[in-house]
């Protein structure tokens, strides 16, 4: 099949905004009466936030999760006046300021995030939005116990900023029957217990498909936005966002035991056909797929021969016919055949951290804008 598109790049990302869109309201169908939010943080997980943000507004969502002050910084002018952008990693020492002029949310993850926002306040005469995070079992980010009672000691939490909405993270949000879901929601439930009341937020893609009682007021999906299922092997709404494909280089046959790539690692025991296509780890597709992983044309699978390169592998193309690909013709990396999580468990991985890497020399399309 020949290529779809122009121009010199070897392979095409297609990125389907319908169908985004689509999981977003079936997430929010699934939580309703809480609201659902949209994880947008590391460049829409690698799709492009400029595109993805203002179509999960127009989707309806208003509530908007970064990792970092530049992200939110970057995103503000493309939402609605009433958008809330959140900053989940909280803010670096000094940029408070900053954040309260882009009008962004803090994540307040410990004390010295809470106390230089607290004085950012008193030093503008304002109470200003932020979120306060609790750790309930992840220890990652987040107050503890002890925390919290220096909190009280220190901070009117109903006077010297505006508290709107206590969070945490749930670690295991994508294995259902994991113990620790109940167990980090009992300690959720006990130290929001200790604070002001205020709208609260648990689940993440996961934690949304979970039963009711982890939705509370507001939940944030993230990599289900993007097309992977919260939860393997169950039943899910959630639809493929995104479509890799690539470009054949060069076909060539070679002998029964000729080494392929570097390393010489793939020498078939009978003659074969080997493709070359332009794509490479420099590409964000993992060395790890090397003589592991493939690619499709229809419904073949095409192995990866040898050691996947910067900026090219190898496919084993001997199962066509011979001339059914050439020069110029594209096979699938990611789509109908080979899902994103079929992809990451050949390389041994998770579908987020495929996403993340998709490099920037694909040609993109978006496409149901």
């Amino acid at each position: 099949m020949q290529s779809t598109w122009t121009g010199g790049a070897a392979a095409l990302l297609t990125i389907d905004l319908k169908a985004l869109c689509v999981n977003y309201r079936a997430i929010a169908r699934q939580v309703a009466p809480a609201q659902a939010a949209a994880v947008v943080k590391a460049d829409a997980y690698g799709l492009g936030a400029d595109r993805v943000a203002p179509a999960l507004a127009a989707a309806g969502c208003r509530n908007f999760f970064v990792a970092h002050l530049s992200e939110a910084v970057a995103l503000r002018p493309l939402l609605p006046e009433d958008a809330r952008l959140f900053i989940l990693n909280g803010l670096m020492p000094g940029a408070e300021d900053l954040c309260a002029e882009a009008g962004a949310i803090p994540v307040l993850n410990g004390l010295d995030q809470a106390r230089a926002w607290v004085a950012l306040c008193k030093a503008r005469g304002q109470r200003l939005p932020a979120v306060l995070q609790v750790d309930s079992g992840m220890s990652r980010l987040g107050l503890a116990a002890a925390d919290i009672d220096t909190l009280l000691r220190e901070i009117d939490l109903e006077r010297d900023f505006d508290l709107t909405l206590v969070m945490s993270h749930l670690a295991c949000g994508d294995e259902p029957e994991h113990d620790a879901n109940p167990d980090q929601l009992a300690r959720f439930e006990a130290l929001t217990a200790r604070l002001p009341r205020a709208p609260r937020s648990f689940a993440n893609s996961g934690g949304s498909f979970l039963t009711p009682a982890f939705g509370f007021d507001l939940v944030r999906p993230g990599v289900s936005l993007y097309g992977v299922a919260p939860h393997a092997g169950l039943p899910s709404p959630i639809q493929p966002v995104v479509r890799l494909e690539a470009r054949i280089i060069q076909v060539r046959s070679i002998p029964a035991g000729q080494g392929v790539g570097y390393g010489l690692t793939y020498a078939p025991d009978k003659p074969a056909r080997i493709a070359t296509i332009g794509v490479g780890y420099a590409d964000g597709w993992p060395r790890h797929l090397s003589n592991r992983g493939a690619a499709y044309y229809g419904n073949t699978r095409l192995p990866i021969a040898g050691r996947v390169s910067m900026d090219s592998m190898t496919l084993d193309v001997t199962a066509l016919p011979e001339g059914t690909l050439t020069y110029g013709d594209t096979v699938e990396l990611i789509g109908p055949h080979q899902p994103l999580e079929a992809v990451a468990a050949d390389a041994g991985t998770i579908a987020y951290e495929i996403l993340t890497s998709l490099g920037h020399r694909y040609a993109r399309v978006w496409i149901g804008e």
